[in-house]
């Protein structure tokens, strides 16, 4: 039963009866290879390979903590939609309004300026490769309406099968190049040793890096694609661990080359390249120098497939996110019956077809496509850092007080490890985002 302000308690299970384990087996992997695809995009890589550039391998070991820390993240987020049968977002509105408000004003500004991140992202190496077919600004509109067609038409099993093979194209470019660039290994190997650089703000690099590896809000889908995917109960439990671990085991070989490749190919030589996506276009200048036209071509396609795999994560995930959110809502003030069942909800597909789920991925495409072409507006860009930094010390923390409470079955709630994890994850990004405030030009803002 509910209690009467309608969190769900320790006592009310999801009404799911088919209970029987499932045997942790790789057949069944999915939700993990979408949030690694959609987590690391250009940008991920980018910092990598400047901290490669900058430190070498020393800051190895702090890339491997980062997969670490999300690993926790996105376990408690999974670990919840299957324990509970409910979605985050319905836990998070069990915590007050607050959470509500924040996460609206989140996913309307974020949304607004990621949109047109994304597309130019996604249009960069297509532009290189394709110098004479368009310029940016239409390959970054292209991107976005194939990314709005391909997620408004397809539900998530053919969503699922095109990440998985963008994200083998993304494997095979990042380890090939890895291997191209001939790493020193005794010297990776002692980059194991958490050891900070002897340079100027190296702990706010070094944490930097740690928060760096691997997804923001696609850490808050990660359950919502486990619910897509059909696991909507404990049974489920082994599995989607596994599937974690493989997610950020994937995460971990991106970073961990791209770092390889910074150190060796940008450290010795004394190299510096741009941060933001512009970074891997001077790097495909620098691999066409090394290595031939072949190897700058090859890297392209899987800048591409960084890049536009984050785009159509971000179109579905966050999409669903916000279908979830308006479903609760509308619900609010009826039967429990909603609530009970959302995470069957998410597995039926219901969410993917309804007016919200649409009408928010024609919210990430088209206004965007403005500030393309009329520059991004200033104050807009300070807030969404501000409410970017603040969404990981959001997530981190309200999971602490989800899976610590009665709203979590008793046997499901957070052990020691866990506890530790996810505060230590906050405690991390509680750091970041102060200095990412500090840092905003506020003199300007007003």
């Amino acid at each position: 039963m509910a209690d009467t302000t309608g969190n769900p308690t320790d006592t009310e299970a999801p009404s799911d009866t088919n209970r029987t384990p499932r045997r942790s087996s790789w057949r069944y992997i999915g939700p993990g290879i979408v949030v690694a695809a959609t987590g690391v995009g250009a940008g991920d890589l980018v910092a990598t390979l400047i901290a490669g550039s900058n430190f070498g391998y020393t800051l190895l070991w702090a890339a491997i903590v980062g997969c670490l820390v999300k690993i926790s993240l996105a376990e408690a987020a999974g670990r919840w939609h299957l324990s509970t049968g409910r979605t985050l977002f319905d836990g998070w509105a069990s915590l007050g309004r607050w959470t509500t408000y924040f996460f609206v004003v989140y996913v309307v500004i974020w949304g607004f300026v990621y949109g047109a991140a994304a597309m130019s992202s996604s249009a960069l190496p297509l532009q290189a490769l394709f110098p004479d077919v368009m310029d940016l600004k239409a390959w970054a509109v292209a991107c976005g309406l194939v990314g709005l067609v391909f997620v408004w038409f397809n539900k998530y099993e053919v969503f699922e099968k095109v990440m998985t093979v963008l994200v083998g194209v993304m494997f095979v470019v990042t380890v090939y190049l890895a291997i191209r660039v001939t790493p020193n290994l005794p010297d990776a190997l002692a980059g194991l040793l958490p050891v900070l650089p002897d340079e100027k703000d190296s702990i706010l690099n070094t944490l930097g890096l740690i928060g760096g590896v691997g997804g923001t809000i696609t850490l808050a889908a990660y359950g919502y694609w486990v619910n897509a995917k059909g696991w909507t109960n404990t049974g489920w439990m082994k599995v989607m661990r596994l599937d974690n671990r493989v997610a950020y085991a994937t995460t971990g070989i991106f970073v961990i080359a791209m770092l390889f490749v910074g150190a060796e190919l940008l450290h010795s030589a004394n190299v510096s390249i741009a941060s933001g996506d512009k970074g891997l276009i001077q790097l495909t200048d620098i691999l066409e120098n090394e290595y031939g036209s072949a190897t700058a071509k090859f890297f392209l396609i899987g800048f591409f497939a960084t890049s536009f795999t984050s785009l159509i994560g971000v179109w579905h995930g966050v999409s669903l996110m916000f279908a979830d959110f308006v479903a609760r809502y509308r619900s609010k003030g009826e039967s429990t019956g909603e609530k009970v069942a959302s995470g069957e909800r998410v597995a039926s597909g219901e969410r993917e077809r309804s007016w919200p789920f649409r009408a928010y991925l024609l919210w990430l495409t088209f206004p965007p496509i403005v500030l393309l072409f009329q520059g991004e507006p200033f104050r807009l860009i300070i807030l969404y850092g501000v409410l970017g930094a603040a969404f990981l010390p959001f997530l981190a923390l309200t999971l602490v007080w989800l899976l610590n409470s009665s709203r979590t079955p008793r046997e499901w709630r957070n052990g020691l490890l866990s506890n530790a994890m996810l505060a230590l994850a906050g405690l991390l990004f509680l750091v970041l985002c102060v200095k990412q405030i500090w840092d905003q030009p506020w003199a300007d803002f007003f």
